[in-house]
Parts: C-alpha cells; sequence; structure tokens
C-alpha cells in the first residue's frame, strides 16, 4: 500500500488520543486534471488521474450520538452530533466530513456517533483536491462503520454535495470520481454527462510534475462559482438561439459559440468559450493517447492554459511563469495549470528520462521570478480510494 508511513502515523497518533484502535481506515488519493478544465459540471469531457498522494481517514463507533473528530497534523478535535444539520462556521475543515455524514444519513441511519481522525500528505491548497480525497475517505470509512452499501458513484455525489452545501462550493464531480476510480499507471476519462468512465494507460515514455507554486487557491471566495454562473447565463443564451436542445455547454461546439456569442457580453462570451472549446481539446487528447502521440497531447495542455489565461481568466502570474518557462524547457511536451485555478499548480508532461533537470529548470524559473522556488514532485497515476484497514 502506497503512503504506508502516513497510515502507521495516523495509526499511533489515533491510538494516543482516543486510548484505542480504530475500527475501520479508508484510503483516497488526491487527483490531477491533466485536461478538462471547468468542463465537469458543463457535463462535458475530462481526463485526469489519482495521484501518489492522498488522505487516510480511521474511525471507530462512539457512544451515544456524539461525533469527535481529529485533524491528525494539528491535533485539533471538534465535535458534533450525528444529526450535523449545519456547516461550522469556525472549524471549516470540519465540513467536509459533516457534510459526508449528512449524505450518508439520507441514505440509511446512522445509529451512533464515531471517534474518527485524518491525516494525509497532499500540500493544501495545490490544486490537489484534498479535499475531495477527505470526502472520499471520510466517506469509505463511515459507510463501512455503520454497514452501509454506497457505490462509487453514489460517494462521488455525496462529497459533490458535502463541498456545495457544507463548503459553498459549486464543483462538479471530477475531484470525487478520479480520487475514486483511479488505477495504477492509469489516466481517468470520464463524459460528465452519461459518468461514464474509463482507465487508459499512460505508457512508460510520460510522467507528470506537479509544481506548486503556494499562489493562494481559495476557491470559497466565490471566483469558483462566478465562472459557473457564467456558464449557466451562456447555456441559457444558447438555447434560445440555437435549433437544437441546450442542456449544457457540452452541447454547443466551437462553430456555434463563433457564430453566437455577439449575443453575450464580452465576459461572459470568454467564459463559455473555454469550457466549449476544452471539450474539444479533451477528445482530441483522449485520441492522441490512445494513438500513442505525446507530443500533441502536450500541445493540447500547452492550448488549455492559454485557454484559461485568456478566456476563464482563471489562472494568475504564478501560474503562467511556470507554463512559459515549461515552454523552453528540452523534454516538456506539455503545461498546463490543474484545478480550478487562481493559484495552485501547474501540472507539466515530460519524459521520465527528463523530469529531474526538467524540475529543477522549472524551480530556477520561478525562483528568479518571485524570490522563492515552487515545490517541484513527480506525480505518478495511481490506485483509487478504498478500505484498507478493518475490523
Amino acid at each position: 500500500m502506497q503512503n504506508q508511513p502516513v497510515q502507521a502515523e495516523l495509526l499511533r497518533r489515533y491510538r494516543a488520543h482516543f486510548n484505542r484502535d480504530p475500527d475501520v481506515v479508508a484510503y483516497a488519493p488526491g487527483r490531477i486534471e491533466v485536461i478538462g478544465n471547468h468542463t465537469d459540471y458543463n457535463e462535458g469531457f475530462v481526463c485526469s488521474a489519482a495521484i501518489n498522494y492522498g488522505t487516510f481517514f480511521a474511525a471507530a463507533r462512539g457512544d451515544g450520538q456524539t461525533c469527535r473528530l481529529m485533524v491528525g497534523d494539528l491535533m485539533q478535535e471538534v465535535a458534533f452530533n450525528t444529526d450535523c444539520a449545519e456547516p461550522s462556521v469556525a472549524d471549516t475543515w470540519s465540513n467536509y466530513v459533516k457534510g459526508v455524514l449528512s449524505g450518508l444519513r439520507e441514505r440509511a441511519p446512522v445509529s451512533c456517533g464515531f471517534d474518527g481522525m485524518f491525516l494525509g500528505n497532499i500540500p493544501l491548497g495545490a490544486g490537489l483536491s484534498s479535499s475531495a480525497a477527505l470526502e472520499v475517505s471520510a466517506g469509505l470509512a463511515l459507510a463501512r462503520l455503520y454497514g452501509m452499501a454506497v457505490d462509487r458513484l453514489e460517494l462521488a455525489r455525496i462529497g459533490q454535495a458535502a463541498e456545495h452545501r457544507f463548503a459553498g462550493v459549486h464543483c462538479g464531480l471530477l475531484d470525487q470520481i478520479s480520487s475514486l476510480f483511479g488505477m495504477e499507471g492509469m489516466l481517468v476519462e470520464t463524459d460528465f454527462r452519461t459518468l461514464e468512465v474509463k482507465n487508459v494507460p499512460l505508457g512508460n515514455d510520460a510522467c507528470f510534475l506537479m509544481c506548486n507554486t503556494h499562489a493562494k487557491h481559495a476557491l470559497v471566495d466565490g471566483e469558483y462559482n462566478r465562472r459557473r454562473a457564467a456558464c449557466e447565463e451562456a447555456r441559457d443564451y444558447f438555447a434560445t438561439v440555437l435549433p437544437h436542445p441546450v442542456r449544457a455547454l457540452r452541447d454547443v461546439t466551437v462553430e456555434e459559440w463563433e457564430t453566437h456569442h455577439a449575443g453575450l457580453s464580452d465576459v461572459v462570451a470568454r467564459r463559455a468559450a473555454h469550457p466549449i472549446s476544452e471539450n474539444a481539446r479533451v477528445l482530441a487528447a483522449a485520441d492522441a493517447l490512445a494513438t500513442h502521440d505525446l507530443v500533441r497531447f502536450g500541445r493540447l495542455m500547452f492550448e488549455s492554459h492559454e485557454s484559461s489565461q485568456v478566456n476563464f481568466e482563471n489562472a494568475c502570474p504564478e501560474l503562467d511563469c511556470l507554463v512559459a518557462a515549461a515552454r523552453r524547457i528540452p523534454g516538456v511536451m506539455g503545461a498546463r495549470l490543474s484545478g480550478g485555478g487562481f493559484g495552485g499548480s501547474v501540472v507539466v508532461l515530460v519524459h521520465p528520462r527528463d523530469a529531474e533537470t526538467a524540475g529543477a529548470a522549472l524551480t530556477n524559473a520561478y525562483a528568479a521570478t518571485f524570490g522563492n522556488p515552487c515545490d517541484v514532485r513527480v506525480i505518478r497515476p495511481s490506485a483509487g480510494a478504498t478500505v484498507v484497514q478493518a475490523g
């Protein structure tokens, strides 16, 4: 099992705090969004991967209806009742678990509280979806603890609802599906209309570098939600001017956008252009991957980032610096921001033999501009979430 030292440390801290062993431990990885930016909630396509960093969640049945939840790295505890009707204003990190418990309670009775603790090694704010990893690991552990049968898509929806109702982020299902459906050495191709998921091999001639800028990545500030609202406004407009049904921006082609976008404000038109053109890029990238054309795949990643800069405006100087540097580094095939944007990380496609030198060059380029180096890690597409220990 990957990340065993994190699991061992979680168990040590759990025993020290609760004076017993947990009944169940679950693990969920973070994810990288390889290509397919803000297409999930527009019912489009995404190519992603579960990664070799994640979160463990340990739990045991408690007394009465009280839930005690510890965040393992800070060793801070919050307590709440199993009804968990309202999100917390103070300890906002607990809201992801509260939201998951609330979603489980809607499906089956919760007979008692729990003693829970989580610990992971996903860099926070890096755009690697530490929040979804927490939701998924908590969902797997608590479902097993309470004897609930919850399939992977249902659990993904529970995590998404937790984001919507308890964290205030109107996200799609990308993060949760990537964490749940990952496979070792495989990318996850998802159609977010049908929720059809395919695992496809990356191959031995490519790996990813994740470059964490440490720039602010706080989607609950409202930028994510404003982008989604603009997409919905554009969807409603195109539904009135196109001769076929438009349920989401997935139903609008690039050519139709070019013909009709003048009826939208400039900002809304550019916001819509991003997921519309991105869907076409994801399909082209899937075709390139199927034919092992990594150069073409990487070129589409660069084009994706350019659309984020110009149309969606969810990049930032730190991300742009790294992508611009990546274009100049031998061995780099593609690069783009990963995740919601507005900070976080850049994902870079390289041949494994070039990973070390490319990583050093990216670190130096970033430090030359901003004074501090970025963190660069080699990312391996990895196995998805699972229960790793159950009594």
